[in-house]
């Protein structure tokens, strides 16, 4: 049912055998990525009997980690809507403005779609147990599809993260570790945990399958737009797994000849308060360094220093796209812009999108008639309460 062949190591290029059970690269200590025989899928495969299946990520399978659709873990994951801003885009300069939605998503985020994968997969090959380390929606996702699965899960986060999400785990009846630090430190805890009781490690990147999920994101965009792709796609970075398997869908869909050699121009927005990527892509660093005494308001951009850092820089370069910080007063107040003239709740990771995208309309870096769109990774009922509009304050 899948054209999965092998899993490649980004950086060395080495090869595994999809199926047997891997973190990192054991050469290298890199994130492993899924190769499909897509040579063979693009003989087999026409783009447009996609269309007539439901809404959903596993719409793809055959592009999926997935022997048969019967082993999927499911919650009604994928499928979300491209929103179109008029009134925001006028307000900001802009005429085709769109936000991918994917507050739509079970548990109100896009970490739905790699939790959907990860587990599905882990589950098929022989895991019973997982451990994940979170700044907050992941942490939710994953317990969900361990549930959903049957199976246990070791949730380990900041203290400090988002009462929604410390509930959220719990009441789906995962082990909760609330320890000091950031997410680099839960991970580092996590990690060791696992070791000692053999738990499977479902962290960003340190697994190959979650990239999967999300990479249906750029299948998904690009069917919308009827296979010609925008010209800028704008993402929140903490992790950027996203970012990546949307990347990785445009290479999988030119290699199977469904779309061209064009590319939107990649952007990656972190906050001022958390912004290894872009210091790094300002200094025109192959890889980021540990951002210090990270902190903002959007949680899921608290990542110190992202695992797939090389990748992410690798598709900013390769696409002329560029990375900025923005501020978190300008963050909260667009989540409230938003849901006011566009009725459209947010998260504040996907409002720095717009906040990003009046940044770069002012310096002239976007044209008013491109094609933009910005992924909304979550729901703005999961933000963190006490924050309110800085004019009103």
């Amino acid at each position: 049912m899948t054209y999965l062949a092998h899993l490649e190591c980004s950086e060395c290029g080495q090869t595994f055998n999809a199926n047997v059970l891997h973190n990192l690269c054991p050469a290298c200590n890199s994130p492993l990525w899924a190769r499909y025989d897509l040579d063979r899928a693009r003989r087999e495969l026409d783009r447009d009997q996609f269309a007539a299946r439901p809404n959903s990520l596993w719409a793809w399978y055959e592009l999926l980690p997935i022997d048969h659709p019967a082993q999927r873990i499911d919650l009604g994951e994928g499928g979300t809507p491209l929103l179109r801003l008029d009134r925001i885009g006028e307000q900001l300069g802009t005429r085709e403005l769109w936000i991918k939605d994917e507050g739509r998503n079970p548990t109100g985020s896009f970490k739905a779609r790699g939790m959907a994968t990860a587990v599905t997969r882990a589950k098929a090959l022989g895991v019973k147990e997982f451990v994940v380390p979170t700044a907050g929606n992941a942490g939710g996702a994953a317990a969900a599809y361990a549930a959903r699965a049957g199976m246990a899960i070791h949730v380990y986060m900041p203290k400090d993260a988002p009462a929604a999400n410390i509930n959220e785990c719990r009441d789906v009846g995962a082990d909760v570790h609330l320890i000091d630090g950031l997410i680099n430190d839960a991970g580092r805890l996590a990690a060791a945990d696992a070791r000692e009781h053999g738990w499977f490690d479902l962290a960003t990147l340190k697994e190959p399958y979650r990239v999967e999920g999300k990479k249906t994101m750029g299948y998904e965009i690009a069917q919308d737009f009827d296979w010609q792709l925008p010209d800028v796609i704008v993402y929140p970075t903490g992790g950027g797994t996203g970012l990546i398997g949307i990347w990785k869908a445009f290479d999988e869909m030119e290699a199977l000849g469904w779309i061209d050699a064009k590319r939107p121009r990649m952007v990656a927005v972190q906050a001022e308060g958390c912004r290894p990527i872009v210091t790094a892509f300002e200094a025109q660093q192959a890889a980021s360094e540990l951002h210090q005494n990270a902190q903002t308001v959007a949680a899921g951009l608290r990542v110190p220093r992202p695992l797939g850092d090389r990748a992410i820089l690798r598709a900013l370069r390769e696409s002329h796209g560029t990375a900025l910080a923005v501020s978190d007063a300008d963050i909260v107040a667009t989540t409230q812009a938003v849901l006011r003239t566009e009725g459209v709740s947010m998260a504040f990771e996907g409002a720095a999108t717009l906040v990003a995208v009046r940044h770069l309309i002012q310096s002239g870096w976007l044209r008013p008639d491109e094609t933009i769109v910005c992924l909304n990774t979550g729901a703005g009922w999961k933000n963190p309460s006490g924050w309110k509009n800085p004019s009103r304050q």
